[in-house]
């Protein structure tokens, strides 16, 4: 077994701490990393404070994992030591439904395996993400993080960057689309980036006046205030596709009338509690609401290398493994642009 030193949520109600934790060792088809990076989702928050009702304790939160190869199993063809890989928010899945055939894992039929709050294969007992020293995966859900890419900045593509990019590519985003994004947060701003970076003509919506300036620079065309509703009502009937990233309740319907006939508004924002919608925001003019979960392993492996060709990466606040309960807590005030990433090497001293 390998000793490794993280970060836990021991209940609901108790701020993370460090704890000393066991996991696999390298079996043939694994890889172990040595964790330099991690950053920090919503995701984590919810789990952690059990937001989802699902949390199994205790819990060690991260899926936005960047380190280094320390150790590869006898099996393993893709990676040796040395190299500088990510893992995502996901580290098993059955490997043979139609879903994970078609390279679309995190669709599995059985349900894949989460980088925590999952269940190890092996030892049994939970699956326990980044916030930690290492990590030991199975090779088929590690990714290559490409030259060129900040590795710190690289962190958060492997959640929020990938969970904006398959449904911009999914819904065909590009040259002639105009697409919406709601929030500029976490996942809002990378999905201003990658949409405007596949070329579509890019409007974000806010609720804050005084993140116009930033949208911009970030690559918005178009800012909307969606307090105002003169703004919002000169937006009606305009958009092919809308990307809704916010995980508090909002009203869906408001941003469902700016779709166009047969437009889609795709959820990637996971609030607590569900959204009402009124139906006859979808009947009139064939409009669609879905959703859409991260990426498989070859699409992510994709948009490393898209963001890597276009310098492409997060904005990030470098922060400090004893500083993540305060982090939580600027989270919840949306105190990050945009997304906070723990410096593992601060580990060592906590």
């Amino acid at each position: 077994m390998l000793t490794c030193t993280g970060f836990s949520a021991e209940a609901a109600d108790r701020p993370l701490a460090r704890t000393v934790f066991q996991r696999r060792d390298t079996g043939p088809r694994d890889v172990r990393i040595d964790i330099q990076y991690c950053g920090v989702c919503h995701s984590d928050l919810h789990t952690a404070r059990n937001e989802w009702h699902n949390t199994v304790y205790p819990c060690i939160p991260g899926h936005e994992i960047v380190g280094v190869v320390a150790e590869v199993g006898t099996e393993v063809t893709q990676f040796r030591a040395g190299d500088t890989v990510g893992v995502g928010c996901m580290v098993g899945s059955c490997g043979s439904c139609v879903s994970c055939r078609d390279g679309l894992e995190q669709y599995c039929e059985t349900g894949f395996n989460p980088t925590y709050n999952g269940q190890d294969p092996v030892i049994g007992g939970p699956t326990f993400g980044g916030y930690a020293d290492s990590i030991v995966v199975d090779e088929s859900f590690v990714l290559r993080i490409p030259e060129g890419l900040d590795p710190a900045a690289a962190a958060p593509l492997l959640c929020a960057g990938i969970t904006t990019y398959s449904p911009l590519r999914h819904w065909k985003a590009g040259p002639g689309q105009i697409v919406g994004v709601v929030g500029l947060g976490g996942l809002g701003h990378m999905g201003v980036k990658l949409a405007r970076a596949m070329g579509a003509h890019v409007v974000l919506f806010t609720t804050s006046p005084g993140k116009k300036e930033d949208a911009l620079r970030l690559g918005a065309h178009e800012v909307v205030v969606s307090r105002n509703a003169e703004e919002m009502a000169q937006q009606a009937n305009r958009f092919d596709l809308i990307l809704d990233c916010v995980a508090a309740q909002h009203p869906i319907d408001d941003y469902l009338a700016l779709l166009k006939r047969d437009g889609t508004l795709v959820q990637v924002g996971a609030p607590e509690h569900p959204l009402p919608v009124a139906v006859f925001s979808l009947i009139f003019k064939r409009r669609n609401f879905a959703g859409s979960l991260i990426g498989g392993i070859p699409e992510t492996q994709e948009m490393l290398d898209f963001c890597a060709s276009r310098g492409i990466a997060a904005d990030i606040e470098m922060i400090r493994i004893q500083d993540i309960n305060t982090a939580y807590e600027r989270m919840l005030r949306s105190d990050v642009k945009y997304r906070f990433v723990i410096d593992m090497a601060s580990l060592g001293e906590a």
